[in-house]
């Protein structure tokens, strides 16, 4: 996203993930770049070479529907992926404002004193939360970036158990999920290159929107804690989400969770 030719480095990318075998008549022996030529993922989708090459130099940005169909086939595309594929191929536009979180949802927050949550927009930039969360850690207290906090704040690596797998999915829906078009996405993702591990996760190009799942903590004072994560989008701001932890009521993790706040 430093670059103003997300699509082609996407198309680019992925390219190099599919391997040569994929592709009839592809010639074996060693080769200059890892997965597939040019030519050979043109002849996969059924689109000329030439057109291939402008879409990756960022000459041509918006291919159409069946394009993005034929690409989405050839790269093996997931379908996280593909939505990503699509949305980077839409017309460029200015990204709207920000909205400010609505006081009824700071008080959603509130009314649950026993499950850290917060508001955090498409960015990860945390834009409020309630008590809970910012005595389950720091980094879910407002005026922190939670992409920021996971890959370049120590204290994270000994938070979560499962740290490698955490930095992965936080790349992958950072990429899914923050405005490509929007200059402070960029001078984030400009400040995170400079850690070893995200660049390396970013160069995947993986794109994969946050999901509900089963999270671990290490925390320094409560212990270990397994909390499921639920996401809910904001009403009428489809730039914020709410994530909502909660712990198995009478489990080690709730009794806890209890001591913690």
């Amino acid at each position: 996203m430093a670059t103003d030719n997300v699509l082609g480095e996407f198309l680019k990318a992925r390219r190099g993930r599919v391997p040569p075998t994929k592709a009839a008549g592809a010639t074996p022996g060693r080769r200059r770049v890892p997965g597939l030529r040019r030519e050979e993922l043109a002849r996969l989708a059924g689109i000329s070479e030439p057109y291939l090459t402008r879409l990756e130099q960022g000459v041509d940005r918006h291919p159409s529907p069946q394009v993005l169909q034929a690409l989405t086939r050839a790269l093996e595309l997931d379908d996280d992926a593909s939505a990503y594929l699509c949305a980077l191929a839409r017309p460029d536009s200015v990204p709207p404002p920000e909205p400010g979180v609505a006081p009824d949802v700071r008080q959603l927050l509130d009314s649950w004193p026993g499950s850290p949550a917060y508001v955090r927009n498409r960015r990860f930039d945390v834009l409020a939360a309630n008590k809970p969360a910012r005595a389950l850690a720091p980094m879910y207290g407002p005026g922190h970036n939670l992409a920021r906090d996971v890959f370049l704040d120590p204290g994270a690596r000994r938070l979560f158990p499962d740290w490698p797998r955490i930095a992965a999915q936080t790349a992958a829906a950072l990429r899914a999920e923050a405005d490509p078009r929007d200059p402070r996405t960029a001078r984030l993702v400009a400040e995170l290159e400079a850690d070893a591990d995200f660049r390396r996760l970013w160069a995947r190009h993986d794109a994969r929107p946050s999901r509900d799942e089963l999270k671990r903590f290490a925390h320094p004072e409560a212990g270990e804690l397994a909390l499921r994560r639920q996401t809910l989008t904001v009403g009428g701001a489809e730039q914020q989400v709410i994530i909502v932890y909660q712990a198995v009521p009478g489990s080690p993790s709730a009794a806890a969770l209890d001591r913690l706040l």
